[in-house]
């Protein structure tokens, strides 16, 4: 298991002092490095509410939503 570094125990000490949109943007980076490193990708609140408008407004059926999902080796 690794630990964290000095560095990081530095920074973090001083986010919770940040503005809220950038602890955002924050958040968004750490999900894509998470992602790298973990071939998972969680979706932010943003990216969910994106999908489920787009699944209610029809622009895609399911299966072409899936096909997509397929070529991009997530399904």
């Amino acid at each position: 298991m690794y630990s964290m570094t000095q560095a990081t125990k530095e920074i973090l000490r001083r986010i919770e002092n940040w503005p809220q949109e950038d602890q955002e943007e924050l958040v968004e980076v750490a999900r894509e490095i998470e992602a790298r490193r973990t071939g998972v990708h969680v979706l932010s609140d943003a990216e969910r509410a994106a999908l489920e408008e787009a699944l209610r407004s029809g622009v895609a059926s399911e299966e072409e939503g899936a096909a997509f999902w397929r070529r991009h080796g997530v399904a």
